[in-house]
């Protein structure tokens, strides 16, 4: 099921000073169609499935996720082997706000992954600080960041089996956003948000909020993406906070104010199934790869490494992924299915946005609504990844039980 958007609405001119904050890379002079979204481009594949894949156990499905994150801040070079987080599920996730100084070299955009309570549910989420904030003299990094810090925080002190609320992808961005508001530290700034809770059934939610967002590989096919959410060209939805002088200038000046929030995000539910890839990102690679070119990268790297075999019959996942999602006893930084595929992402988002030859995305769009700007080449832009692999519990006995 593709995520669609119902709720845009066009851009108005009507308050220099503070409207939405824009992507500060072209001026913004033509306002979009009403419901009108940057398409990314979508790989139509058949999927293949194999008759071994269909062997469905008599207990209920459990499911880990294994995941990773890489990044790259915008023009600093990308180091692989330090621009990178692999995430343990049994690792304590710091329930207190991080000083700037031990924030990941991600620039604006932020991210985060952890445990939903006790449970081996994660949660986790992209936020892109948007960076018109420093026309104003705000720093976009202070939202974005402690948005993510105050969600994982969240998510790992959740008690499922108290009075709280069912924790979903909305509630906890919600939950995020009201942190961000009565952190007295944070006067002003903006966010995208992508937010995403993986269940041990294998049943995934999505609140999709602005131009970052996600892409769900499957058998060497993209199975579902979501679209981005804009108010107009290089626009997107964004979570905010506005300072009493900001709106009382835009008051001034007559403008309606417009406020995105958490209950504006698209919401979807997807079921996710072993050897599934989850590549979620800012708009750091979506503006420069499309789809095509994501599934090509992880495609290579699954059949080369072993977690996909190609067959008379097509693409069919390896049976057990622990040696490839498990990092092996090591005096070096582990690497991992994951972190290999989040790594090559973020290498190839950062190749493509320093290249002024080959158009991506932003330059295609760039050049169909404002064809005299005469755009080429990729964007520079904070990058930011997760990347994560889905496995089945007992996947590899149930099948042998059955030999």
């Amino acid at each position: 099921m593709l995520s669609k958007t119902h709720n845009g609405i066009p851009f108005r001119h009507l308050i220099p000073y503070f409207q939405y904050q824009s992507r500060s890379t072209l001026p913004l002079t033509t306002p979009l169609r009403q419901g009108n979204h940057r398409m990314r481009a979508f790989s139509v594949q058949t999927i293949l499935r194999s008759q071994k894949s269909q062997v469905h156990a008599e207990s209920t499905h459990h499911f880990t996720y294994h995941a990773a994150a890489s990044f790259s801040a915008k023009y600093k070079k990308f180091d692989p082997s330090n621009h990178v987080f692999h995430f343990n599920l049994y690792n304590r996730i710091q329930t207190q706000k991080r000083p700037k100084s031990k924030r990941p070299a991600s620039g604006q955009d932020a991210f985060f992954i952890s445990r939903v309570g006790d449970t081996n549910a994660i949660a986790f989420g992209i936020a892109d600080g948007v960076g018109g904030w420093e026309d104003s003299g705000v720093d976009p990094a202070d939202f974005s960041h402690s948005f993510c810090d105050y969600m994982a925080s969240a998510a790992y002190e959740h008690k499922p089996d108290s009075n709280e609320s069912l924790l979903t992808a909305r509630s906890l961005m919600q939950r995020g956003y009201d942190d961000v508001c009565n952190d007295g530290s944070i006067e002003a700034g903006g966010s995208t948000a992508s937010i995403a809770i993986a269940s041990e059934d294998g049943k995934l939610e999505v609140a999709n909020l602005g131009d970052s967002g996600f892409v769900h590989l499957r058998l060497n096919a993209v199975h579902s993406y979501s679209e981005p959410q804009t108010h107009a060209f290089n626009t997107p939805f964004q979570l905010s906070i506005v300072p009493a002088s900001m709106l009382a200038r835009a008051a001034a000046f007559g403008g309606a104010q417009l406020c995105d929030h958490p209950k504006d995000a698209d919401v979807t539910q997807h079921t996710l199934k072993h050897g599934d890839i989850l590549v979620f990102a800012s708009d750091g690679v979506w503006d420069n790869l499309f789809n095509q070119h994501l599934l090509q990268i992880a495609s290579r790297l699954m059949v080369r490494l072993g977690a996909w075999k190609a067959s008379e019959g097509g693409i069919l996942v390896a049976d057990d992924l622990k040696p490839y999602t498990q990092a092996k006893d090591s005096m070096q930084r582990p690497l991992t299915l994951q972190s290999v595929l989040a790594i090559e992402v973020a290498r190839a988002a950062k190749a493509a946005s320093m290249n002024q030859r080959a158009d991506g995305p932003f330059a295609k769009e760039v050049q169909k609504y404002y064809p005299q700007e005469g755009w080429h080449g990729g964007k520079v832009d904070d990058i930011c990844i997760i990347v994560v692999v889905v496995s089945e519990d007992g996947k590899s006995e149930a099948i042998k039980s059955k030999l």
